[in-house]
């Protein structure tokens, strides 16, 4: 595999540890429908969560979450319009991001609640 694959399945792994960290249940982690794919799909209390994992090694460019555009909103919304049909679930849906930093071999980890909204 690439370098760059890894670094993304570590920081998704990161992410997920992080979410079970805080209580989250995790549902499915690269949940896709078609071309559209949610990076984690977790539950805490009433919400089923779509949570988009951003990561990059600096942030010279911008936040790894301002890296998260309009089409990949729309993408991780279908994908989870699909996800919410196929269980029959019946929960508030939320979008949330996590941005992720690594820099030096330390993870730096922002966790974006209600990061953005279905359109």
């Amino acid at each position: 595999m690439s370098t760059s694959y890894d670094f993304g399945r570590e920081a998704e792994q990161k992410a997920v540890d992080f979410l079970v960290n805080q209580g989250y249940a995790l549902l499915a982690t690269n949940y896709r429908f078609g071309h559209a794919e949610v990076d984690i799909i977790a539950g805490i209390d009433a919400f089923v969560v779509a949570v988009e994992v951003k990561a990059r090694t600096s942030n010279h460019f911008g936040a790894p979450h301002s890296f998260v555009n309009a089409k990949k909103k729309r993408l991780v919304v279908r994908a989870m319009d699909h996800y919410i049909i196929k269980n029959q679930l019946s929960l508030e849906v939320r979008f949330d991001i996590m941005s992720m930093l690594k820099i030096d071999g330390k993870w730096e980890i922002e966790h974006l609640k209600d990061a953005f909204y279905p359109f």
